[in-house]
């Protein structure tokens, strides 16, 4: 009786740490595992897009998915049922995020969720446990820290200019684009694609004072743009030389 107990225990501590621990060889392989099979399911997934494809791929491609979902499946059940706090697995991002991968599935909503999986590739950043990246993600917290008052003042600045862009190009643009630009609510869709540069002509000015005013909202786009950019770089050279000290 006390030699099954302990094999028992030895299982559930074998299954444990193939799940949980990545220092160890099976918990390398087996995260490996699941991230490969993630990559077959997006592809997968990507292909199913695709126009004019035959019965036979089809049948092909809902195998594959059959097969990952059931991976999928037994990993999260195992997870929680080796966690040591199932309620906090649960709930937390990556719990989340595994089941709402699976749940459709099961559920035939319609709501194909399958390339939100791309999130569990992060996972590998638990098997490499390099050095390198966590000094990284510590010194982008630390440039973040250094100019948040900066990239909160210019995130006020910006939807300040964008408000006044869409009052401008509203005022130009109304009286002979009505149907367009009928308010300046509808007006800060123009507002958002033009500043940000995008630019995608659904919306564009056809008067002389509309065009003008254009010119000016892109080359303050170009700043939104680069401001930020700048910020954020100067921090991290910042962080960069306090580090090589």
């Amino acid at each position: 009786m006390g030699s099954q107990l302990e094999n028992k225990l030895i299982n559930k501590n074998t299954i444990k740490e193939i799940i949980n621990d990545t220092e160890r060889t099976s918990g390398k392989i087996f995260t490996l595992t699941i991230q490969l099979l993630i990559l077959i399911s997006l592809v997968s997934f990507s292909l199913e897009t695709l126009p004019n494809l035959s019965a036979h791929t089809r049948e092909i491609l809902y195998s594959i998915e059959v097969i990952t979902i059931s991976v999928f499946t037994i990993e999260y059940i195992l997870r929680i049922l080796f966690s040591e706090n199932k309620r906090k697995f649960i709930f937390s991002f990556y719990g989340l995020i595994d089941l709402a991968a699976i749940l459709p599935f099961y559920l035939s909503t319609g709501l194909d969720l399958r390339a939100i999986r791309v999130f569990r590739l992060l996972r590998l950043v638990l098997i490499m446990k390099l050095f390198k990246y966590n000094l990284a993600v510590k010194r982008f917290q630390r440039a973040l820290a250094i100019v948040k008052e900066e990239l909160v003042l210019f995130g006020i600045i910006s939807i300040i200019m964008l408000y006044l862009s869409a009052l401008g190009i509203y005022y130009f643009e109304h009286t002979v684009q009505p149907e367009q630009f009928t308010s300046v609510f509808h007006s800060l869709w123009w507002a958002l694609t033009t500043l940000t540069t995008v630019g995608y002509g659904d919306m564009h000015p056809i008067t002389a004072g509309g065009k003008f005013f254009t010119f000016f909202v892109l080359m303050i786009g170009l700043g939104i743009i680069a401001i930020p950019t700048g910020l954020i770089a100067s921090a991290l050279s910042q962080t960069r030389e306090e580090d090589s000290r």
